[in-house]
């Protein structure tokens, strides 16, 4: 009896979950777009002065405004559950958008919760005046609304083609369902649903990529 759970555990588990996951993967769709061809945030002023844009990459995109203490446990939980999963991807990035005046701020929590989490590559923080957050936000079209501080606790999926994804029509089950952020402080949100879209958006660009005969490219 115990050598059969042996051969169960060593051999049969893990093909059981293989196929599992494998016919996750088989059946993705594309994910729905929420907001097409969104603006770019390439003239904003970056923490390194390095320029930022959403154009061909496959983007995080958040709004933690003026009190970014206030959001460290948040960034916290995104890092952990989303970043660290896809960090390796040389097309994949965060980007954090700010009001102009918390730079001092960013470099904070960068001293002492991301570089302390490990590698910040790939994280960007950008900087605007209020109206120009304000008018960039409405251009996404959400339900949502950035609070007095221009701060959301949800962060997007954008496209490389600056498109905003999310869930709009029928869940499994045939429910409607309408989902355009991830609530970075319900772990559960992101876990359960942030990381299936999140694979979903790099599934697709696999796919692409084998069609082109470029399967060896990283996303």
């Amino acid at each position: 009896m115990k050598k059969n759970i042996v051969l169960f555990v060593l051999f049969i588990l893990p093909i059981v979950a293989y196929l599992f996951f494998a016919s996750g993967v088989n059946s993705f769709i594309s994910l729905p777009t929420i907001t097409k061809n969104i603006p770019d945030v390439s003239t904003w002023k970056t923490i390194d002065n390095k320029p930022v844009t959403l154009t061909n990459k496959i983007t995080i995109l958040g709004f933690i405004g003026s009190d970014v203490a206030k959001h460290r446990g948040s960034i916290f939980n995104l890092y952990e559950t989303i970043y660290n999963k896809y960090k390796d991807f040389q097309d994949f990035q965060v980007v954090m958008v700010l009001p102009l005046g918390t730079e001092n701020q960013v470099q904070e929590l960068l001293k002492l919760d991301i570089e302390k989490l490990g590698t910040n590559k790939g994280w960007n923080f950008v900087f605007a005046s209020p109206d120009e957050i304000n008018t960039f936000y409405e251009k996404l079209e959400l339900i949502g609304k950035l609070d007095p501080s221009l701060a959301t606790p949800n962060v997007f999926i954008i496209d490389k083609k600056r498109n905003l994804r999310g869930r709009k029509g029928e869940d499994k089950k045939g429910k409607p369902e309408y989902k355009e952020g991830y609530d970075t402080v319900l772990v559960s949100d992101l876990y359960n649903k942030m990381m299936d879209d999140m694979k979903i958006i790099i599934y697709e660009y696999r796919a692409a990529l084998k069609r082109n005969n470029n399967a060896t490219r990283k996303i």
